[in-house]
């Protein structure tokens, strides 16, 4: 079978780790090539192929698409064998590509295949690629453009030894146009972020990321503030927090970080900690119990300030300050704390629920220490 192909199709031939990875930039032919592949294997034996998104309308309209593409391409297509009701695709071989969406929770865990694709694997939780790595016997492919500096794929995949990471840009596609290529290009002077990411293929830091930081451990003379607590219990952490304040530095270090703490295990953990118990603690209000249970036990716990938008409030005090942060998990949601994106691409001025313990722990500390966050920025003396 004669069909033209770019160098990342010959690398995903070549590759022989079961799970690959490609990362890379725009235009860079990531997905074509894997469809092609995937095609090719599909010719050779009977398998069960799935190619996943994130949701199933747009599976259809992007991978979807380019499968139909190279199918006509190749002289393969035939409009029986594709049942577009079930997003199915039937080889007369008994191959099978199936293109699922994974808005559907109960299919995730439901089917089996030989060869999983995950299309633009960063849209993806955990959760959604666990289920389906756990039904998936053969090799695995996904791909992305590393548009956040931290994703699971980073630190839950890459880390395996059976993960190959192949990473590719506009110049390994030598099928562009010279306007595609110039398009690109173009991102060097206008964005220097979005050059990094879909012209370099490397990491980058999403726009909507609400803190700039830096990974510094607190120096000499920088002054005690208090400490800040989130509680948590099953899936959420109890976080402890100490925050130090330096001119017009913060600095902010984890303590507690731990899931399933009963009140009388923080209360050890503060012991062991040597926390001054003349120390404030400010914690969250919303946990009344749990702050009488600790001042009884000897604590100077306190409950946090909460009021009308005390969430932007809190964050406008942190942004007024250089930022810096000690602890993995605390920098890891630093990393992806960020404002909600509406379906036009506009940031909101709304905070996502999700990485915030360490960071709610953050703001208790210093919006009761701080407190004037409508007055201008200051300096801590």
């Amino acid at each position: 079978m004669d069909i033209k192909v770019t160098p990342v199709f010959e690398t995903i031939w070549d590759n022989a780790s079961r799970i690959a990875v490609l990362q890379g930039g725009t235009r860079s032919s990531k997905t074509y090539s894997i469809v092609q592949y995937l095609i090719i294997k599909a010719l050779e034996s009977p398998k069960k192929i799935t190619i996943v998104r994130k949701a199933q309308t747009t599976i259809n309209k992007t991978v979807g698409e380019d499968f139909l593409e190279i199918m006509r391409e190749m002289n393969l297509y035939n409009k029986s064998e594709h049942n577009k009701s079930d997003n199915v695709y039937r080889f007369p071989n008994g191959s099978v590509i199936d293109f699922l969406g994974c808005d559907d929770p109960q299919k995730l865990r439901g089917n089996k295949r030989d060869i999983l694709y995950c299309n633009e694997a960063n849209e993806l939780s955990w959760e959604d690629f666990f289920q389906l790595l756990m039904r998936t016997s053969g090799n695995i492919y996904l791909d992305f453009n590393p548009s956040d500096d931290y994703h699971w794929i980073y630190d839950n995949l890459l880390t395996r030894d059976d993960v190959s990471l192949l990473k590719s840009t506009y110049k390994d596609n030598p099928f562009l146009t010279q306007i595609q290529v110039d398009e690109i290009e173009r991102l060097k002077e206008t964005d220097a972020d979005y050059w990094r990411v879909y012209g370099l293929g490397e990491r980058g830091k999403s726009k909507a990321t609400i803190f700039t930081f830096y990974e510094e451990d607190v120096p000499e003379g920088a002054k005690f503030l208090s400490y800040g607590m989130d509680f948590g219990f099953t899936n959420d952490p109890t976080t402890l927090v100490a925050v130090y304040g330096d001119d017009y530095n913060l600095y902010a270090k984890e303590l507690i970080y731990e899931t399933g703490l009963t009140n009388r295990d923080i209360s050890e953990k503060l012991k062991a900690l040597g926390v001054d118990r003349r120390a404030e603690i400010f914690a969250d209000s919303a946990e009344p119990k749990s702050i009488e249970e600790l001042y009884r036990m000897g604590w100077n716990v306190k409950p946090t300030k909460k009021g009308a938008d005390s969430i932007n409030a809190g964050i406008d005090v942190l942004k007024r300050y250089k930022l810096h942060v000690v602890g993995h998990n605390f920098v890891k949601e630093m990393r992806n704390y960020k404002w909600v994106v509406d379906k036009n691409g506009k940031l909101l001025n709304k905070p996502i629920d999700a990485f915030n313990h360490a960071i709610d722990a953050l703001r208790y500390a210093t919006y009761n220490k701080l407190t004037r966050p409508n007055y201008g920025r200051y300096a801590v003396r």
